[in-house]
Order: structure tokens, then sequence, then C-alpha cells
């Protein structure tokens, strides 16, 4: 169905388009009319035509007036110019407008027919234009929140590479560097600060979530992750590594509204605690302030900044640098962790080179809480009196190059537990394992055997196996049995059977097999030489 208008002030032209029109395409079509400017913009308005054709000289408002009023309501419109005066005179002013052609009066059936298919194929273009948008709407609808809710997983449970975040940001559009976290908690009541019927209202927050991720949509500017018992994570990202006092106080405001819309719209009770502004790979860091805040309390909204449960540091501490060291030794980066170290030292030294002994106690503390960090990600053995000299030690420097050194040198150390875990983890298994396959190698031994004795899942143990030694468990333990048959072939006269016993082999004819699959000759005729 298309929409028409028909603007002319002469009775004739109108009834005659709208013969040809009606004719051409009957029920197609649904066809106004209307004589003066004035008239033909309150049709307009009521009407939105799809295509209007529309006269220049018109009682009271002219043609071109009345296509820009009609065009601040109607985007889409279609116009088509009808003027017995030479178009040239109106072109410059209509082009601004987005007229389709011009015809000049008197206009034949042909022309007028030719001119609407055009306009016709346009609506259709923009239709389907429209159609396929909304598809694609329609999809991201159902992507989209896939895709918030696996940047905020990632960045709460720390389990990503920098590279996934980067491209989570480059599809949901976020440019900034900083964010902090909001965690919406929900209950059928708040008893204190707990909320009661967790389960059951975490069910019904489920099956309603779209609706509230529509509603906090319009109180919050952030990226909502999935329901998490009776939690909702909410992230929002920001420019700036602070919040002033008037940006805090309209986020709490904001979180108050959006709490009684919900509380009104469902039957729950809601609360929203608020982190602190941190670089988004401290995400995790933000929502457990978030969590805190609002078991410390029993308000419906806190922020941290407002309340005393964070730790707070001295102006010029350079708390960022702090969290950025014991990062990168989490993650085993020795070259950065020593960097960051000596970049740490050098702020110490600048600011407290006349407090030798707060800066060794720093130095001693950073470095027990690295080597905490390393004990954690490597599952070293922890020995009580593995630390008894770093005490002593210190003390006994004599200037602060030295206590510099001797920090640096424990950090990058704890980086480099960390940075060796698996390949020490590994090698330590498989030496145990090669070991235990040596000395037991003529007993039937399988993959599961061997993998319990280090303690490794078989799977794991094959992988890593291979990774060390370049062959799998079977080359390895066959090639080691058939080396030792080779040597008693040599310098005994046991039996075929006698020796493929002793090396592991309870079927003869099996060891011959596999005897000339790695020699190349049968027992027997390696035998001969």
């Amino acid at each position: 169905m298309y929409k028409i208008l028909l603007a002319d002030d002469e009775g004739i032209v109108i009834d005659s388009l709208k013969f040809i029109i009606e004719k051409e395409y009957g029920s197609k079509c649904d066809i106004r009319t209307a004589k003066t400017g004035r008239q033909v913009i309150e049709v307009a308005e009521e009407f939105q035509p799809d295509i209007a054709f529309m006269d220049i000289q018109m009682p009271g408002i002219n043609g071109i007036d009345a296509m820009r009023e009609i065009r601040r309501t109607n985007n889409h419109v279609v116009f088509i110019v009808m003027t017995a005066y030479d178009k040239f005179d109106y072109a410059k002013d209509a082009i601004s407008i987005g007229v389709l052609d011009y015809l000049n009066k008197p206009v034949s059936r042909e022309a007028i027919l030719d001119v609407l298919g055009k306009a016709m194929n346009q609506i259709d273009g923009e239709r389907r234009k429209r159609s396929n948008d909304l598809q694609v709407r329609e999809k991201l609808e159902t992507v989209v929140p896939i895709i918030e809710n696996g940047l905020i997983q990632d960045l709460l449970f720390k389990e990503y590479f920098k590279e996934d975040i980067d491209n989570y940001k480059t599809l949901l559009g976020i440019d900034s560097e900083y964010g902090y976290m909001a965690c919406m908690v929900f209950g059928r009541e708040l008893v204190g600060n707990y909320m009661t019927s967790a389960v059951a209202v975490s069910i019904q927050a489920q099956k309603a979530y779209r609706e509230i991720h529509t509603i906090t949509e319009d109180y919050i500017k952030g990226i909502m992750g999935a329901v998490m018992s009776n939690k909702i994570p909410i992230l929002i990202p920001t420019d700036s590594p602070t919040l002033s006092y008037n940006e805090r106080n309209q986020v709490v405001e904001n979180a108050r509204a959006l709490c009684r819309k919900l509380s009104e719209r469902f039957d729950m009770d809601f609360r929203i605690g608020f982190g602190s502004v941190k670089p988004l790979e401290r995400m995790s860091e933000s929502y457990e302030e978030s969590n805190s805040v609002l078991i410390s309390t029993t308000s419906h909204v806190a922020h941290v900044d407002d309340m005393p449960v964070a730790c707070r540091y001295e102006e010029d501490y350079p708390m960022d640098l702090e969290k950025r060291l014991f990062n990168e030794v989490t993650l085993g980066n020795v070259n950065e962790s020593t960097a960051l170290a000596q970049t740490f030292f050098e702020w110490m030294e600048e600011n407290y080179s006349h407090d030798n002994d707060s800066i060794r106690l720093k130095c001693l503390e950073f470095v027990l809480w690295a080597e905490h960090l390393a004990y954690e990600k490597t599952g070293r053995m922890y020995e009580f009196q593995s630390r008894s000299n770093y005490l002593s030690e210190l003390l006994s420097l004599a200037g602060l190059s030295d206590v510099g050194r001797w920090f640096v040198e424990k950090i990058k150390a704890a980086a480099f537990w960390v940075s060796n875990k698996h390949e020490e983890q590994s090698m330590s298994a498989v030496n145990k394992a090669k070991q235990y396959i040596d000395e037991n190698y003529m007993k039937e031994l399988t993959l599961d055997d061997v993998s319990r004795v280090v303690n490794i899942s078989s799977y794991y143990f094959s992988k890593v196996f291979k990774e060390e030694t370049g062959e799998n468990f079977i080359d390895y333990l066959t090639k080691l049995r058939i080396e030792a048959a080779k040597n008693l072939l040599k310098t005994t006269n046991k039996s075929m059977k006698e020796i493929a016993l002793e090396v592991g082999y309870s079927d003869p004819n099996y060891f011959s097999r596999n005897f000339k699959k790695y020699t190349g000759k049968t027992p027997t005729d390696y035998a001969k030489g």
C-alpha cells in the first residue's frame, strides 16, 4: 500500500491525477487531496504520505514552503513537483528538500505513471532497507548481550588476554581506558544488609532480565552482565581516572531512582553498590568494592568513595604503580616486573631517602607479597625457614643502592617463578615419569599407571610428555624395551621367550613384530649379527 497526497489548487488537475493513479494501481494506493498550502501541511501531518505530488503556486503558503514544513515531520516522503512555471526557477530550493522529479503542466499520463513508478521503487527500496535494518537490530538484540556479558566475565574473573579485551571494546564501541563497577542486588525484602529469598528472586530476575536491562539503561549508562545468583554486575566505562563530587552524587541519585522504579515494577527489593574508578583491567577490584560497600551499610544505594570500606592512601602514593607491579608478577612478566620494581624503588629514593628504615620495610613488604603471589600461582612448596635470612640481609646492606638491587632481584625472581611454572612442573613430572619407566619397563606398564605415579591426569601427562621428550609414551617405552632386548640378544644365550618376558612382553610374537618394526630385523637375525 502506498499513501499518496495530491496537492494542487486546480480541482481538474487533482481529479485527473487521481483517475490515472486509481485506474493503474487500484486499491494499492490510498489517495488524499489538498488545495491550499495550509491544508496540504495539515493533511500531511495526519496522513504521513509516502509520495506527494506538489504544485508550486497554491493559495496562501506556496509549495516550496509547504514541502519544507512537511519534511520536518516526515523524513521518508518522496516529493514530485508539478508546475506550469520553468522548473529552473525553483530547482535550487527544491534540491535541498529532496524532490524526485519535476513535471511541467500539462503532464501526459505516461509521464505521471513513469515518475510514480520511480517513486514507488524508491519507497520499496527504503522499506526493504528499514526491514533489513530491523532484522539486524533484532539479531543484535540477541548477540550484543552475549558480547557484553563476555567482556564482564573476562574482566571479573581475569580469564583473558589483552587482545580479547581490545576485541570486546571494538565490538561494543568502547574507547575508554577506565571504568567502575556497579553491583545490583535483589531479594524479596531488605533485612539489615541482607536480601531475603535470593534463590527465588534470582529465577524471577532471569525471566525479567530483558525488561530490567531496558529500565536500567535509562538510569545507568553501562554494560550489564548476566544474572549471577541474586546479583547483576554492571560495567560503566569512563574517560576520567576519577569521578568528581558532582558526578558521583548524580550517579547515586540516578541509582536511587532506578531502585525505586524497579521495586515498583517487580515484586522485589533492589540495592546497588558502586566501586571506584580504575583501569579496565582492574574491574574485578572495583566489583569487590561494590559488593563490600553493600555489606557495610543498610542503604539501598552506596558508593565506595562515600564509605570507609577501602584502604586509603596518602595523596602522592603511587597506588597505580603498586597495582601494576603485582599484576605483572602474577602474570609472570619478568621484564615488566623488573622495570616497575626499579621505578617504585626510585620513587621511594626520591621522596624518602632520609628514612632508610621505612624504605627497607617497604622493600621487605613488597618482596614477601610478590613471593606470596608466586607461591599461589605456581603451587611451589612453602618452607617456613626459606626466608629466614631476608631481614638480616636487608639490615646488613650499607646503602640504598644495595637495598635497591636486593629489592629488584627478589621481585624479578618471584616473577620468574611464575613464568617458568609450567615448564618446571612439566619437566619435574616428565623426569619423574622417565625414572619410573626406566625402573619398571619390564612390567605391565600403561599410560594411566605412569600418570598416577606423577599425579597428573593421563590426558595432560601424555601432552607434556610428548612436548618434553619429542615422542609419545608408547614410543618411548617401546624403544626402551627394544634397546634392553638388543643388549640381551647380544650378551646372553637366553631364549626368545625369556628375553621377551624380561623386557615386558608376555607375547613373544608381539615382541618379535615390535622388534622388527623398530630395528628392521627379527630378534633371531639380530642375534646372528
